[in-house]
């Protein structure tokens, strides 16, 4: 349908009568283009259209599409994911495509963002080396060669740890059991994020990157189904906690769900649910989580009656779950398009409960709430928000829907279908600036779907005037002031029944406010005392934020506070909280790290090595870097900032060299020593050992390696009948076979990842004599190169022997 479901159209003959369709993708950029996927079990192919639908060409494909990622901007411009872990990509709409990569971890593929990245066509993806190594890879759009491959993060990262959302790129490092999580900003280099001290987390997801700066969910090593909510500083660094135990939960496809609600519309409004005592509460932050409240009741039911309900024993507590279904409502729902109006399913008292499950509104942004209905609805935003339609959520078959002109206040009853629907969804434009909405179920278990257009135009009887209109503050109980402005809107006066009309765009106003300490948090390492105050934490040391001294000459030196962020007070108390910029100290090097770009202790002989030097503290600028490679050869450097991009050395013989390097200033020095074993690959082994010996006497037994030096080597030893094997470090054993017999040795040699062996036969006797067997020169003429035929031709010489 092209006419808001007035008419269909049949689409069997259009895409073929017995092509099975498996999904249907609508191009972000151009909703004229459509894509449509035929079922991989029956045929892989695609049917494109780029007339809404009118007509499809198909195009076969030879692999199979699992998900497809369009280019934010280029409306032609499609990457692919493929059952067999392969990424595509095409320039046209899907009519032809070009192999990216190969092992590329799911949903971990994204596209360039303009203004960051340096060309349109890049894309960030995680490729697998291993069960448990990935690396962080940048590709050409249509030219992914080596030569072209970027390497943003120096080393391995964790499986499916990249995250790429808008300037931030996160990554993860395990080692040892713990996990470094690493950020770059606007795509820097990377730098650890830096959480309070003794947060040692077992998880952690990025909730939100946007207004320039993260916020993130951590779990915690004490917590089991909570999650602490951490904000960052603009550069994503350092952290500083905004509320403890949000309640989480698993999603459809086992990721974690954090009870966290960003109302649209009104920057810097969050709500979450916290578990306090066993009890899950809800609550409210309109300055980005510097400080939270609980909601406060309605202060009368739907019936008139009052609540008595007293803060903070008694309060009002929200589902805060969004629905991933786009043709169904989920729990709570807000409007870029009607600030300040929020619909949530809930209850009132002293905890959340599933039970005695009411609907609420506000009008106010959270000042004040209403309850609609006493049972779970589902509540739609009409004409921008400008009215909002209630369908009952029920199993059971309904004819009647709700209409409201004036935020939830007073509601009509329509009937939309002649005989009860089980209702399966709703659909309507997207960004609700429609009057035509479709709803679609079944009249029984058993009967096909029906649709039902709702045209709600006939009940708007003209379009809206300015004097339809009135201004709204926005305030916290009172308190105009929010995130540094007094913000003013404009909305519909509530019982206006006008269309404001797909060009209508929400008008603000707002004019500036003094700083006070309600605009700053708790900088990173401080912490809020019960009088308000935030005083440095007793694992900190404020002088440590001068660590930037290392490659800058002045540094921002901490009040304890900062600006939350995207908060635009001006003034007031700004200079008293601000940072200050301050004059390097001179500083002796200290903390002086230095590891390999692949975070590993070993090389392969001959090829490259990257050292990557770090200094936390000190004046970099006049800290000089020597670093000996341990062979023989070393490097200086007259500064910190001249080997940002690391030192590159190549081994030219096997063994464990004993890297250092040196920071060195007028104040003092600082070593760092790092051991490295450079290896090559282990080819052949061959074990050297007699044929026959004599019983209870020594026997020499030696393994030789192909090439002889391959670095550090552990040979393993199983002699005769032995259960346990005999482990050396030395290519050669020294042993004596007691019992008479046949005996058999066997060595195995570990180098690095490589492990073979070899195997011999003993003859062990009391006594034995050797003869030396002359034979003719032309003996081996007659040899086929096969094995057993030595072992034919000395049963021959055996037998004369013993004759």
């Amino acid at each position: 349908s092209t006419d808001y479901g007035a008419t269909y159209q049949k689409l069997n003959d259009k895409v073929g009568a017995k092509t099975i369709l498996s999904y249907l993708y609508v191009s972000p950029n151009n909703k004229r283009k459509i894509m449509l996927l035929t079922d991989p079990e029956v045929e892989s192919s695609l049917l494109i259209s780029s007339d809404e639908g009118a007509t499809y060409q198909k195009y076969r494909l030879n692999f199979y599409i699992l998900s497809l990622l369009f280019h934010p901007e280029q409306e032609d411009w499609i990457l692919a994911y493929s059952h067999d872990q392969k990424l595509y990509s095409s320039v046209e709409f899907g009519r032809r495509w070009q192999l990216v990569h190969e092992r590329v971890a799911p949903n971990r593929f994204y596209w360039s963002k303009m203004g960051l990245d340096k060309e349109p066509g890049l894309i960030h993806l995680e490729t697998s080396i291993s069960e448990g190594q990935a690396l962080y890879v940048t590709c050409k759009l249509q030219n992914c060669t080596d030569a072209n491959k970027g390497k943003p993060f120096p080393g391995y990262i964790d499986p499916n740890s990249l995250v790429v959302q808008d300037e931030y790129v996160f990554v993860q490092v395990s080692t040892a059991g713990r996990t470094i999580y690493y950020v770059s900003a606007k795509r820097d280099i990377f730098t650890p994020m830096k959480l309070p001290k003794y947060t040692l987390p077992q998880d952690l997801h990025v909730i939100s990157t946007d207004e320039n700066r993260v916020v993130a969910a951590v779990q915690e090593w004490n917590q089991n189904e909570t999650y602490n909510l951490y904000v960052s500083d603009t550069a994503g660094v350092y952290y500083t906690l905004a509320l403890e135990n949000v309640v989480s939960s698993m999603g459809p496809e086992g990721n974690v769900m954090v009870d966290l609600y960003e109302v649209a519309g009104i920057k810097g409004m969050f709500l979450a649910n916290k578990k306090m005592d066993n009890q899950v509460k809800t609550h409210i932050t309109y300055n980005r989580g510097r400080d939270w409240q609980l909601l406060q009741a309605p202060s009368k039911d739907l019936r008139g009656s009052s609540i008595h309900c007293v803060l903070p024993y008694c309060s009002l507590h929200l589902h805060l779950h969004v629905s991933a279904n786009p043709y169904t409502s989920g729990n709570i729902a807000s409007r870029e398009s009607a600030p300040g109006i929020i619909v949530a399913s809930g209850s009132i008292g002293s905890e959340l409960t599933t039970s005695n499950v009411s609907v609420f509104i506000t009008s106010d942004a959270g000042n004040t709430w209403r309850q609609i209905f006493d049972e779970e609805y589902a509540v739609l935003y009409l004409d921008q928000g400008g009215a909002l339609v209630a369908i009952r959520h029920t199993p059971l078959p309904i004819r009647h829907l709700w209409l409201s002109f004036d935020e939830g206040r007073e509601w009509n009853k329509y009937s939309f279908t002649s005989s009860p629907l089980f209702v399966d969804g709703v659909l309507g434009e997207p960004g609700e600036e429609t009057l035509i909405m479709t709803i679609f179920g079944h009249v029984s278990h058993r009967s096909e779907w029906q649709l039902v257009k709702i045209d709600f135009r006939s009940i708007f009887n003209r379009r809206c005037t300015e004097a339809d209109y009135q201004t709204w503050h926005l305030h916290n109980q009172g308190e105009p002031c929010l995130m540094g402005v007094k913000r003013i809107y404009r909305k519909l006066k509530p019982p206006s029944r006008c269309v404001m009309g797909k060009t209508y765009s929400v008008s603000m106003t707002s004019g500036p406010c003094d700083c006070t300490e309600a605009d700053f948090e708790c900088d990173y390492g401080y912490e809020r005392q019960t009088n308000g105050k935030c005083t440095p934490a007793f694992w900190f040391h404020p002088s440590s934020l001068s660590r930037s001294c290392t490659t800058v000459m002045t540094f921002l030196n901490s009040t304890g506070y900062r600006k939350v962020v995207s908060n635009n007070c001006t003034a007031g108390v700004s200079a008293e909280y601000t940072a200050r910029r301050q004059q390097c100290p001179i500083q002796a090097p200290k903390g002086l790290h230095l590891v390999t770009s692949e975070g590993t202790l070993t090389a392969t002989l001959g090829t490259n090595v990257t050292f990557l030097i770090f200094l936390e503290e000190g004046d970099g600028a006049k800290t000089s870097i020597t670093l000996d490679f341990g062979d023989g050869h070393a490097l200086t450097y007259s500064n910190v900032s001249s080997i940002e991009d690391g030192i590159k050395h190549v081994y030219k013989a096997v063994g464990i060299y004993r890297v250092t390097a040196t920071g060195e200033n007028g104040l003092g020095s600082e070593t760092a020593v790092l051991y490295l074993h450079v290896t090559c690959q282990l080819e052949y082994i061959h074990l050297s050992a007699p044929f026959v010996v004599v019983r209870n006497k020594e026997v020499n037994l030696t393994a030789v390696l192909w090439p002889n030096q391959v670095g550090t080597v552990t040979y393993i030893w199983w002699i005769g009948n032995n259960t346990e094997p005999v482990i050396t470090l030395e290519g050669s054993v020294v042993c004596t076979f007691s019992q008479k017999g046949i005996n058999t040795v066997t060595v195995q040699v570990s180098a690095g990842n490589t492990i073979l062996q070899d195997r011999k036969t003993i003859a062990v006797h009391e006594y034995f004599r050797s003869h030396l067997l002359a034979f003719s020169s032309n003996l081996d003429d007659h040899n086929p190169d096969v094995a057993e035929w030595r072992q034919d031709v000395s049963r021959v010489i055996k037998n004369s022997l013993i004759q």
